[in-house]
């Protein structure tokens, strides 16, 4: 009897895709580091009638985490042009984010599908003429909830 081995997937290959923005470049899709997939079950806490000594906990529905984006700074970028339109002008396009995770054949392994994402924060990293490294832009987007595609 053969025994397989597995390896669990590294999480430095993925690729993440916005779709419903027009206009997008190849380097769009091109982020070092993707954060914010998470969701909990929030509690909400209840008196029992006439019992003081306790609180009940019941659940009170899904909560998720903002979605955080990283990459180099771009000069030439459609995903900007979406933050801006929300930030500056609160012109808000939610989109469907999708963040897929990628096998040593750069074949989808796993999917994370963000349903009306829009832009809550953008920001840039400090400049530092001490230092050499890449300019980092951080998007942080709002998100109603993921589902995951397998």
């Amino acid at each position: 009897m053969a025994i397989s081995t597995y390896y669990p997937p590294v999480s430095f290959h993925f690729r993440v895709e916005f779709q419903g923005i027009p206009g997008l470049k190849t380097q769009d899709a091109f982020f070092q580091e993707v954060t914010g997939l998470s969701r909990e079950l929030k509690t909400e806490p209840i008196k029992s009638g006439g019992e003081n000594r306790f609180t009940q906990m019941v659940p009170a529905g899904a909560s998720y985490s903002p979605l955080t984006l990283k990459r180099g700074v771009f000069l030439d970028s459609g995903i900007l042009g979406w933050v801006n339109d929300a930030i500056l002008d609160f012109d808000i396009k939610p989109v469907t984010v999708i963040v897929t995770l990628l096998n040593d054949k750069h074949e989808p392994l796993q999917s994370y599908k963000c349903v009306n994402a829009w832009p809550q924060k953008w920001s840039v990293a400090d400049f530092n003429a001490q230092e050499s490294r890449i300019l980092v832009e951080t998007m942080e987007l709002f998100y109603q909830y993921f589902t995951i595609i397998k």
